[in-house]
């Protein structure tokens, strides 16, 4: 691939698809680990029958993400990309370290004190992920949108692997306690190495691939200071701040506020398919979709059948001729959404498991097309320095959308209390 410089030259521009593959991998580091506690919720549930920990642990996730990407934005020019995304990616790999740790330590027994436990581990994962995903979407909005489209689609890819993963563990493992318990010791030994493999590829590997370093300097040119680490660690020094006051031709980028304003749609977008998609999983498909035909499959496949079609849908864009880019259209076709709430309602009360599964399927499908539409439509026409800040406000708005998912998704629970806590337990009803 050969990209035309500042003087017209034109520069040969190598690794695009080793770019691609490392940022599918990030993207899948992103998430593993939190793939992998959603993904052994019934371990989770056998365990804590009285704190519903399906919702708990994912409402005890989303405050700490949104409230520490809140404050990443808001200084998103002032700060280290390198330094943010590694500590995102190490604190990964010691979060989930530590969650195996407490599993072993504690001989796989419940009670509220290992309960807090993961609870506050979740809460790092939420710090983690704030860290990650705001970082890399806003790296990689001044590259190429393969890139961003191949991180969303590792996002994705991470919860297909962790349910097709539980499915083989639950399959291979007895139904019993020890069984539950040796699927998650696997997917948790299994998720610390992968986050392990993260910290080493995004330190070592990304920074020194020339399509990569090409498209920080450019960044840098345009008066990027938070790419100077990862320029310096692929070699390349530069001060970016003051080769933009030299140019006087150089305009000032928009700030956060102007940006915010010029795509207020696309923020409303972001909050509008997350809000929608986290009100119905994984609480009320792991919860509230009642018994069928497939007994306690019935909840690990409706997961896997959300995540395997989230990541098809994010393939989706890359035919041109079906990619939506109309920001009219964006909006018409994410509002449309919103009538899977009463046909899940319905379905859950009235339909049966094949229904369910087709509207599950939807439900991922949808997200994971309109996710990428949206993110790489909403940076075209910027600068570096705006494509970054517009990314971290774009992942600020999906984190709040998932935050205000995850607590309509309690709605569910209205009118079910006789079933929830009349035995004293909380412990659902068959």
């Amino acid at each position: 691939m050969s990209t035309p410089n500042d003087n017209g030259a034109s520069v040969r521009l190598e690794g695009k698809y080793a770019a691609m593959l490392v940022c599918w991998l990030l993207g899948n580091g992103c998430l593993f680990s939190w793939n992998s506690m959603l993904t052994i919720e019934d371990y989770y549930g056998y365990l804590f029958p009285r704190y519903h920990p399906s919702r708990v642990l994912t409402l005890v996730y989303q405050p700490f993400a949104l409230g520490t990407l809140a404050v990443l934005t808001y200084y998103e020019a002032k700060i280290n990309t390198r330094r943010r995304n590694l500590f995102g990616y190490t604190l990964f790999f010691i979060s989930t370290l530590l969650v195996l740790v407490l599993d072993l330590a504690t001989s796989g027994k419940g009670g509220i004190g290992t309960y807090v436990g993961i609870c506050a581990l979740s809460a790092a994962f939420g710090v983690s992920d704030a860290h990650v995903q705001g970082g890399m979407i806003g790296d990689l909005s001044f590259m190429q949108p393969e890139f961003i489209q191949s991180f969303l689609a590792g996002l994705a890819a991470s919860g297909a692997l962790t349910s097709g993963l539980r499915l083989i563990t639950k399959a291979a493992f007895e139904n019993s306690k020890d069984g539950l318990r040796k699927g998650a010791i696997l997917f948790f030994a299994i998720s610390t190495v992968f986050e392990l493999l993260c910290v080493l590829l995004y330190a070592f590997i990304f920074p020194k691939l020339p399509i990569v370093k090409y498209y920080r300097s450019k960044a840098a040119s345009e008066g990027s200071k938070t790419v100077s680490a990862d320029l310096a660690a692929g070699g390349i020094y530069t001060q970016p701040r003051e080769e933009a006051q030299e140019d006087p031709k150089q305009p000032e980028r928009l700030s956060n506020k102007e940006l915010l304003f010029q795509n207020i749609d696309y923020a409303l977008d972001m909050f509008l398919i997350f809000l929608l998609t986290l009100s119905i999983f994984p609480g009320f498909l792991s919860e509230d979709t009642g018994s069928h035909g497939l007994g306690t499959w019935y909840a690990l496949v409706l997961i896997a059948m959300y995540n395997v079609w989230d990541l098809i849908g994010r393939y989706v864009p890359l035919l041109k001729c079906i990619k939506l880019e109309s920001r009219k259209g964006l909006m018409i076709a994410i509002l449309s959404r919103f009538l899977l709430i009463p046909a899940f309602y319905f379905t859950a009360k009235y339909g049966d498991q094949g229904w369910m599964i087709m509207l599950t399927s939807l439900l991922g499908l949808s997200n994971g097309y309109l996710t990428v539409c949206v993110l790489t439509s909403a940076p075209k026409g910027y600068k570096g320095p705006e494509q970054n800040a517009l990314g971290n406000i774009l992942v600020l708005f999906l984190l709040g959308g998932i935050f205000a998912g995850v607590t309509s998704d309690w709605l569910w629970l209205i009118g079910k209390g006789s079933e929830w806590f009349g035995n004293g337990l909380g412990e659902i009803e068959p």
